[in-house]
């Protein structure tokens, strides 16, 4: 389906005709209607389906219609870290370009004194949409700085992890302070029972849109060393000799352990840095600033990263230790091979980890290349589940029978040559659809393990 198809205003599709977007990915396609119609919704999806677009255009097409008043804060969006309140805010200046009526305000923490400042005067002038991190929020509450008396959109973005970073308590008192015909939005990549009851305490009849996981792009070359503990480092040793590393982001679970592989690839005179919680947000701006401009060329991190983060051009994922659940692998791996180019995702699979891994397989409905251990380091075990080893077991709580969704890529006719528009009528020559393949072709050599 096509953008002009839906029931958004001029001035969003003019924005969304000058950014290239012509048509819907899929959760887009049915949560924008539903919005627009005014129901509550909840949506499950994973990140890098256009969530963010799905709430954001029928808000701000609602917001520019001009029904709702202009000295309130009329839409309260959460996100659980700074990095994607970050992104939600650009994502907003570049949908709402044309909208001379509408104001916003992003409202996170690590910042100086004159950002406060910046913060308390949108939030003060009544901006129409606030962009903000719990936390945050909760410390302007506090002070007295924010008024929710005449919010009408309430959104909570990537539900799941504020649950899981402990913002529960939170998020209930900032919902406490809305009105009670709020509408209320409520976007997570999964769907555990903590999700269900805050759903059940938000949401009133909400619309429900399901998207399945997708299975991790074609163009990722996935492989996996099946190893000890103790060879992992002289792995990582031996690729990063075979091809020099570039734009490359090493994953571990833990923190201490992103600590120590930084350190020990710091001594292989391998140009790194580390990403995890413990870094102030200064340090984290710092490091990605670094990473992305090239100036570092391994980033070591968390899941911190795994999620939200938009890096177009990481050439390689190294899993250091294999992911909990098969969409932590999905989002890990998914941070390579973007903008069609071509990645690799390596795994270093111990013993203990081959059953989870088998259950990744699993998911993703074929067997991930093994490759042959580099000379000199050892035999590594046999690939079949060992005793007393991690597994998820078959049904488990995150491996249901899940398919896949891929994003349209606008070819195909249109349904309505006209756009179904309120007032009748017609978008003009700008939406012709003689335009309409006009996708770029992004390349790039293929990376060697």
């Amino acid at each position: 389906m096509y953008f002009d198809e839906l029931y958004l205003n001029d001035n969003i599709l003019d924005a969304l005709d000058d950014m290239h977007f012509e048509t819907c990915t899929p959760i887009q396609e049915k949560c924008i209607p539903e919005i627009l119609d005014g129901r509550d919704l909840i949506g499950i999806a994973q990140t890098g389906t256009g969530k963010t677009a799905a709430y954001l255009l029928p808000i701000l097409s609602l917001l520019d219609d001009g029904l709702y008043p202009k000295d309130a804060n009329n839409c309260v969006i959460m996100a659980p870290t700074r990095e994607l309140a970050q992104q939600i805010d650009q994502a907003m200046q570049g949908f709402g370009y044309y909208l001379q009526d509408v104001s916003s305000v992003a409202v996170y923490g690590g910042n100086d004194g004159n950002r406060y400042d910046q913060e308390l005067k949108g939030l003060k002038m009544g901006a129409d949409v606030i962009i903000a991190t719990p936390g945050r929020l909760i410390s302007h509450i506090t002070m007295g700085n924010v008024d929710f008396s005449r919010v009408s959109f309430f959104v909570l973005d990537e539900a799941d992890r504020m649950l899981d970073m402990g913002f529960c308590d939170d998020i209930l008192k900032i919902a406490s302070q809305l009105p009670k015909n709020c509408q209320t939005i409520m976007f997570s990549a999964t769907m555990p029972p903590k999700i269900e009851q805050l759903a059940k305490t938000l949401l009133k009849n909400p619309a429900e849109v399901k998207l399945a996981v997708s299975k991790p792009a074609d163009n990722i070359r996935q492989g996996a060393y099946v190893c000890h503990e103790n060879q992992k480092l002289r792995i990582l040793k031996h690729m990063f000799t075979l091809n020099e590393p570039h734009r490359v982001i090493v994953f571990s679970g833990s923190k201490l352990k992103v600590r120590d592989i930084t350190r020990d690839l710091l001594r292989m005179h391998i140009n790194c840095g580390e990403m995890h919680s413990d870094l102030d947000q200064s340090q984290r701006d710092d490091i990605m600033y670094r990473f992305k401009s090239g100036q570092i060329d391994v980033l070591v991190a968390t899941d911190i990263v795994a999620r939200g983060i938009d890096i177009d051009d990481i050439e390689m994922v190294i899993n250091y230790d294999v992911p909990h659940d098969a969409e932590d692998y999905v989002h890990r791996i998914g941070r390579t091979a973007r903008a069609n180019k071509d990645g690799v995702a390596v795994t270093l699979v111990r013993g203990r980890e081959i059953g989870s891994f088998m259950q990744i397989e699993k998911f993703l409905e074929r067997s991930v290349d093994k490759l042959p251990l580099p000379e000199g380091i050892g035999e590594g075990p046999e690939y079949k589940p060992q005793p007393g080893g991690k597994s998820f077991g078959r049904g488990g709580k995150r491996f249901g029978s899940r398919g896949g969704n891929k994003r349209r890529n606008g070819a195909g006719n249109r349904n309505n040559s006209q756009g179904r528009k309120k007032n009748g009528q017609g978008r003009g020559n700008k939406h012709d659809p003689k335009r309409r393949n006009k996708q770029g072709q992004a390349g790039g050599n293929k990376p060697k393990y």
